[in-house]
């Protein structure tokens, strides 16, 4: 039996060059908050928890908008909901520049977070139809997206802020995006023929009688394990800037720190993808989720610069392949007609657990006066999604079904 031929094909590799080059342009949205993060305590005033708020509010609805717009994806295609989304991201980023307190900035960036998740988890889904054998690395490579936009975007609002201020680094991501954006979401017009994706169904349906829970239990399991691992990645990725800022390094260095620990993060997702290919998703985030602890650790001992940096690299090449690993264990074991809605779904948990990590964080900082416990804490929650990983694989009936 051949291959259905839209699967793996030339179109499939130019899909997701195009669909790469949209996610790191919008998915600034994410990062962009984390960097200013310091700038709007100072102009505002108030703790480190409260100047969290406007990153919380932005990853709440960047997790509801991965869900919202995954369905959407599902029933309308991802042209229409990346221009929708770019439009709305761009408005946001408009308006919150004229923000008059944390306040109404924390309420603006809701909406800026929401139009930021259709560079996440919907395009990932939508890549996944268009890979059948190397799915797993064509999924790490569009969530790589979501890095390389948090590698980049803070070296260059680094540069915008040290000659102006972060209401004129947000009017100018508001220009791009509408440039850079829209015109190749026309070229994500194509669907694929329902009759491709019966291979890949037949699959999902064996691997799921591979475990012995219902599709409902493993989408909560996952979804547990989602919120665990990214409580812990949050509180370095979240932290970092203000992080050095407290240590006397100041913020460009802490934007540095950042673009490394994501670039390794880029290094990390390809690699993990070449890995879900041959090992499944499972074992690939039990590998990934189980380095991550061991990097947090690291985070501990270690303050100097010279040695931030380093662990920072390593916490990079970590963890960066956990979170597409859910997309790949989701079209493993889980019908494809439904591949919008539940990546989305799980990857909503991931980005709770960040918002959530974010904030705890901040919280933990303002009673101790230090991330010393912000760190174990996120080490705590690290071990929630190890556990579920171990579960899911010493439970397995029998081998999964290689895609």
């Amino acid at each position: 039996m051949t291959e259905p031929t839209a699967h793996d094909s030339s179109y499939s590799w130019l899909r997701l060059l195009i669909t790469l080059a949209i996610g790191i342009v919008g998915n600034v949205g994410m990062w962009a908050i984390i960097v200013i993060m310091p700038y709007v305590q100072a102009e505002f005033g108030g703790g480190r928890a409260e100047a969290s708020l406007p990153y919380t509010l932005t990853m709440v609805g960047f997790a509801l908008g991965n869900f919202a717009i995954g369905r959407a994806v599902d029933r309308f295609g991802v042209m229409w909901s990346v221009i929708g989304a770019t439009v709305l991201q761009a408005v946001g980023f408009g308006i919150a520049a004229m923000a008059p307190s944390i306040a109404v900035l924390s309420a603006v960036q809701f909406f800026v977070g929401f139009g930021s998740a259709v560079c996440f988890g919907p395009l990932i889904a939508d890549i996944s139809h268009w890979f059948f054998r190397r799915r797993g690395i064509a999924v790490a490579l569009v969530a790589s997206g979501n890095y390389l936009s948090g590698a980049i975007w803070p070296l260059i609002l680094a540069s915008i802020l040290a000659g102006g201020g972060w209401r004129d680094a947000y009017l100018i991501i508001a220009a791009v995006m509408l440039v850079t954006m829209v015109p190749p979401a026309l070229a994500l017009r194509r669907r694929l023929p329902e009759a491709d994706g019966a291979k890949a169904e037949a699959a999902a349906e064996l691997n799921r009688r591979t475990v012995p829970f219902s599709s409902t239990t493993l989408v909560w399991l996952l979804w547990l394990a989602g919120i665990g691992c990214c409580v812990a990645m949050s509180m370095p990725q979240v932290h970092i800037v203000a992080y050095c800022v407290d240590l006397g390094y100041g913020p460009a260095v802490g934007a540095e720190m950042l673009s490394l620990m994501l670039l390794g993060g880029v290094v990390s997702r390809v690699i993990s993808g070449l890995l879900a290919d041959r090992l499944g998703g499972v074992m690939t985030l039990l590998i990934g989720a189980s380095a991550q602890c061991v990097a947090l650790f690291l985070y501990l001992p270690f303050d100097a610069m010279i040695s931030l940096y380093l662990v920072s690299m390593v916490f990079g090449l970590s963890q960066g392949g956990i979170v597409p690993s859910y997309a790949v264990i989701v079209r493993e074991y889980l019908p494809a007609r439904e591949a919008g809605e539940k990546v989305g779904f799980v990857i909503m948990a991931t980005i709770f657990g960040m918002a959530l990590g974010g904030w705890m964080s901040g919280w933990i900082y303002d009673a101790t006066g230090s991330y010393q416990l912000a760190f174990l804490n996120g080490i705590g929650w690290n071990l929630i999604t190890i556990v579920i990983m171990l579960v899911l694989l010493t439970r397995s009936r029998r081998a999964r079904v290689a895609l």
